[in-house]
Protein backbone atom coordinates (compact mmCIF):
# COMPACT_ATOMS: atom_id res chain seq x y z
CA UNK A 1 0.00 0.00 0.00
CA UNK A 2 1.38 3.28 -1.44
CA UNK A 3 1.58 6.60 0.66
CA UNK A 4 0.73 9.48 -1.40
CA UNK A 5 1.40 13.07 -0.72
CA UNK A 6 -0.72 16.19 -2.55
CA UNK A 7 0.80 19.35 -2.01
CA UNK A 8 -1.86 22.06 -3.01
CA UNK A 9 -0.04 25.39 -3.82
CA UNK A 10 -2.32 26.50 -6.45
CA UNK A 11 -3.39 29.30 -4.72
CA UNK A 12 -3.05 33.10 -5.57
CA UNK A 13 -2.50 34.40 -2.58
CA UNK A 14 -4.60 37.31 -3.20
CA UNK A 15 -5.16 38.50 0.58
CA UNK A 16 -1.81 38.33 1.59
CA UNK A 17 -1.09 41.34 -0.46
CA UNK A 18 2.32 40.03 -2.16
CA UNK A 19 4.06 40.59 -6.10
CA UNK A 20 3.82 36.82 -6.21
CA UNK A 21 1.81 33.45 -4.81
CA UNK A 22 2.73 32.99 -0.57
CA UNK A 23 3.76 29.80 -1.25
CA UNK A 24 6.48 31.26 -2.87
CA UNK A 25 7.53 33.81 -0.31
CA UNK A 26 10.56 33.27 1.27
CA UNK A 27 11.28 32.93 4.70
CA UNK A 28 15.21 32.27 5.55
CA UNK A 29 15.99 32.19 1.90
CA UNK A 30 13.45 29.03 1.18
CA UNK A 31 9.73 29.23 -0.29
CA UNK A 32 7.25 28.47 2.10
CA UNK A 33 6.47 25.76 -0.89
CA UNK A 34 10.06 24.00 -0.33
CA UNK A 35 9.10 23.36 3.73
CA UNK A 36 6.08 21.79 3.22
CA UNK A 37 7.66 19.71 0.52
CA UNK A 38 10.43 18.64 2.54
CA UNK A 39 8.71 17.13 5.58
CA UNK A 40 6.94 15.07 3.41
CA UNK A 41 10.06 14.17 1.19
CA UNK A 42 11.99 13.57 4.74
CA UNK A 43 8.81 11.10 6.12
CA UNK A 44 10.08 7.86 5.70
CA UNK A 45 6.58 6.50 5.19
CA UNK A 46 5.54 8.79 2.07
CA UNK A 47 6.33 7.36 -1.21
CA UNK A 48 5.08 9.84 -3.35
CA UNK A 49 4.37 13.59 -3.37
CA UNK A 50 2.36 15.62 -6.18
CA UNK A 51 2.65 18.91 -6.61
CA UNK A 52 -0.39 20.79 -7.80
CA UNK A 53 0.78 24.21 -8.52
CA UNK A 54 -0.69 27.67 -9.75
CA UNK A 55 -0.68 27.14 -13.58
CA UNK A 56 1.16 30.73 -13.92
CA UNK A 57 3.83 29.63 -12.00
CA UNK A 58 4.50 25.96 -13.24
CA UNK A 59 7.64 27.09 -14.43
CA UNK A 60 8.89 28.25 -11.12
CA UNK A 61 7.46 25.40 -9.51
CA UNK A 62 9.87 22.84 -11.42
CA UNK A 63 12.33 25.03 -10.86
CA UNK A 64 12.17 25.11 -7.50
CA UNK A 65 11.43 21.19 -7.34
CA UNK A 66 14.69 20.97 -9.99
CA UNK A 67 17.16 22.85 -7.40
CA UNK A 68 16.22 20.91 -4.68
CA UNK A 69 16.40 17.23 -6.63
CA UNK A 70 13.19 16.00 -4.53
CA UNK A 71 13.18 12.09 -5.43
CA UNK A 72 9.40 11.77 -4.12
CA UNK A 73 7.94 14.32 -6.13
CA UNK A 74 7.01 12.29 -9.52
CA UNK A 75 4.31 14.37 -10.65
CA UNK A 76 3.60 18.24 -11.07
CA UNK A 77 0.40 19.27 -12.40
CA UNK A 78 -1.31 22.39 -13.00
CA UNK A 79 -4.12 23.14 -10.44
CA UNK A 80 -7.72 24.49 -11.12
CA UNK A 81 -9.73 27.72 -10.22
CA UNK A 82 -10.81 26.42 -7.17
CA UNK A 83 -9.23 24.05 -4.35
CA UNK A 84 -11.56 21.65 -5.09
CA UNK A 85 -10.43 21.46 -8.48
CA UNK A 86 -7.15 21.51 -7.67
CA UNK A 87 -7.64 18.37 -4.80
CA UNK A 88 -9.55 16.79 -8.00
CA UNK A 89 -6.62 17.48 -10.50
CA UNK A 90 -4.06 15.96 -7.91
CA UNK A 91 -6.58 13.00 -6.55
CA UNK A 92 -7.46 11.47 -10.31
CA UNK A 93 -3.64 11.42 -11.07
CA UNK A 94 -3.19 8.37 -9.39
CA UNK A 95 -3.46 5.59 -10.69
CA UNK A 96 -3.54 2.56 -7.90
CA UNK A 97 -6.13 0.20 -7.24
CA UNK A 98 -5.37 1.10 -3.76
CA UNK A 99 -3.65 3.79 -1.63
CA UNK A 100 -4.00 6.09 1.48
CA UNK A 101 -3.30 9.92 0.10
CA UNK A 102 -2.92 12.84 2.38
CA UNK A 103 -3.60 16.01 1.03
CA UNK A 104 -1.93 18.75 2.52
CA UNK A 105 -2.10 23.12 2.06
CA UNK A 106 1.47 24.00 0.58
CA UNK A 107 1.17 26.91 2.90
CA UNK A 108 1.36 25.00 5.87
CA UNK A 109 4.94 25.04 6.22
CA UNK A 110 5.38 23.90 9.75
CA UNK A 111 3.53 20.53 9.48
CA UNK A 112 5.20 18.17 12.14
CA UNK A 113 6.46 14.65 11.51
CA UNK A 114 3.99 13.39 13.95
CA UNK A 115 1.19 14.90 13.17
CA UNK A 116 2.38 12.96 9.45
CA UNK A 117 2.65 9.77 11.77
CA UNK A 118 -0.33 10.29 13.48
CA UNK A 119 -2.38 10.49 10.59
CA UNK A 120 -0.98 7.47 8.78
CA UNK A 121 -1.58 5.35 11.93
CA UNK A 122 -5.07 6.79 11.86
CA UNK A 123 -5.45 5.75 8.24
CA UNK A 124 -4.60 2.24 9.35
CA UNK A 125 -8.42 1.98 10.89
CA UNK A 126 -10.25 4.82 9.15
CA UNK A 127 -11.07 5.54 5.59
CA UNK A 128 -11.19 9.69 6.22
CA UNK A 129 -9.09 11.85 8.83
CA UNK A 130 -8.88 15.29 9.35
CA UNK A 131 -6.15 17.28 11.38
CA UNK A 132 -7.78 19.61 14.14
CA UNK A 133 -6.87 21.74 17.21
CA UNK A 134 -9.53 22.97 19.61
CA UNK A 135 -10.47 26.81 19.33
CA UNK A 136 -9.55 28.78 22.40
CA UNK A 137 -11.60 31.67 20.91
CA UNK A 138 -15.74 31.85 20.94
CA UNK A 139 -16.77 31.10 17.01
CA UNK A 140 -20.08 33.27 16.43
CA UNK A 141 -22.17 32.47 13.56
CA UNK A 142 -23.20 35.49 11.64
CA UNK A 143 -26.21 36.25 8.99
CA UNK A 144 -25.74 37.39 6.08
CA UNK A 145 -25.93 41.31 7.72
CA UNK A 146 -23.36 40.91 9.96
CA UNK A 147 -25.57 39.83 12.59
CA UNK A 148 -24.78 37.11 15.46
CA UNK A 149 -27.18 34.57 14.98
CA UNK A 150 -25.58 32.15 17.15
CA UNK A 151 -22.88 31.10 19.40
CA UNK A 152 -21.98 27.41 19.53
CA UNK A 153 -20.58 25.74 22.50
CA UNK A 154 -16.76 26.05 22.24
CA UNK A 155 -16.44 22.43 23.63
CA UNK A 156 -17.71 21.22 20.40
CA UNK A 157 -15.55 23.66 18.10
CA UNK A 158 -12.28 22.35 16.63
CA UNK A 159 -10.12 24.36 14.15
CA UNK A 160 -9.66 23.02 10.94
CA UNK A 161 -5.83 22.13 9.70
CA UNK A 162 -4.55 19.79 7.02
CA UNK A 163 -2.93 17.51 6.23
CA UNK A 164 -6.77 15.72 5.29
CA UNK A 165 -6.44 11.82 4.52
CA UNK A 166 -8.14 9.55 3.27
CA UNK A 167 -8.00 5.94 1.63
CA UNK A 168 -7.76 6.43 -2.23
CA UNK A 169 -11.16 4.74 -3.06
CA UNK A 170 -13.07 6.91 -0.75
CA UNK A 171 -11.72 10.62 -1.94
CA UNK A 172 -11.92 9.45 -5.67
CA UNK A 173 -15.98 8.75 -5.01
CA UNK A 174 -16.25 12.13 -2.94
CA UNK A 175 -14.94 14.19 -5.97
CA UNK A 176 -16.97 12.15 -8.35
CA UNK A 177 -20.00 12.92 -7.07
CA UNK A 178 -18.35 16.57 -6.49
CA UNK A 179 -18.67 17.06 -10.40
CA UNK A 180 -21.94 16.06 -10.91
CA UNK A 181 -23.30 18.67 -8.10
CA UNK A 182 -22.37 21.85 -9.77
CA UNK A 183 -24.01 23.46 -7.19
CA UNK A 184 -21.78 22.73 -4.83
CA UNK A 185 -18.47 24.23 -4.09
CA UNK A 186 -16.11 22.78 -0.98
CA UNK A 187 -13.45 24.45 1.14
CA UNK A 188 -11.89 21.31 1.87
CA UNK A 189 -11.89 18.05 0.85
CA UNK A 190 -13.84 16.31 4.31
CA UNK A 191 -16.24 18.85 3.50
CA UNK A 192 -16.98 16.21 0.52
CA UNK A 193 -17.53 13.07 2.65
CA UNK A 194 -19.26 14.93 5.00
CA UNK A 195 -21.14 16.56 2.13
CA UNK A 196 -22.29 13.29 -0.03
CA UNK A 197 -22.11 10.89 3.53
CA UNK A 198 -19.57 8.58 2.55
CA UNK A 199 -17.71 8.10 5.67
CA UNK A 200 -16.88 9.36 9.21
CA UNK A 201 -14.46 11.43 9.92
CA UNK A 202 -11.65 10.84 12.68
CA UNK A 203 -9.85 13.59 14.08
CA UNK A 204 -6.05 13.63 14.66
CA UNK A 205 -5.16 16.31 17.30
CA UNK A 206 -2.86 19.03 15.52
CA UNK A 207 -0.42 21.72 16.74
CA UNK A 208 -0.89 25.31 16.89
CA UNK A 209 2.75 25.81 14.90
CA UNK A 210 0.74 24.26 11.92
CA UNK A 211 -0.22 27.38 11.00
CA UNK A 212 -1.68 28.39 7.42
CA UNK A 213 -0.31 31.55 6.21
CA UNK A 214 -2.54 33.68 4.53
CA UNK A 215 -2.23 37.52 6.11
CA UNK A 216 0.64 39.88 6.16
CA UNK A 217 0.40 38.84 10.12
CA UNK A 218 1.07 35.10 9.53
CA UNK A 219 4.46 36.10 7.80
CA UNK A 220 5.89 37.19 11.39
CA UNK A 221 4.61 34.73 13.25
CA UNK A 222 6.53 31.89 10.62
CA UNK A 223 9.58 33.84 10.75
CA UNK A 224 8.99 33.42 14.61
CA UNK A 225 8.30 29.89 14.22
CA UNK A 226 11.72 29.37 12.13
CA UNK A 227 13.50 31.81 14.89
CA UNK A 228 12.44 29.18 17.67
CA UNK A 229 13.80 26.10 15.94
CA UNK A 230 17.41 27.66 15.06
CA UNK A 231 17.89 28.40 18.88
Amino acid sequence: MKYYAIILASGTGSRIGLDIPKQFYKLKNKTILEYSIEIFENHPNIDNIIVVSNPNFIDLTKEIIEKNDYKKVKKLLPGGSTRQKSSYIGVSSINDAEAKVLIHDAVRPFVSKQIIDDCILALDKYNAVNVAIESSDTILEVDENNFIKSIPNRKNLMRCQTPQCFNLATIKQAHEFANNDPNYTATDDCGLILKYKLDKIYIVKGDEKNIKITYPSDLIIAENILEKKVN
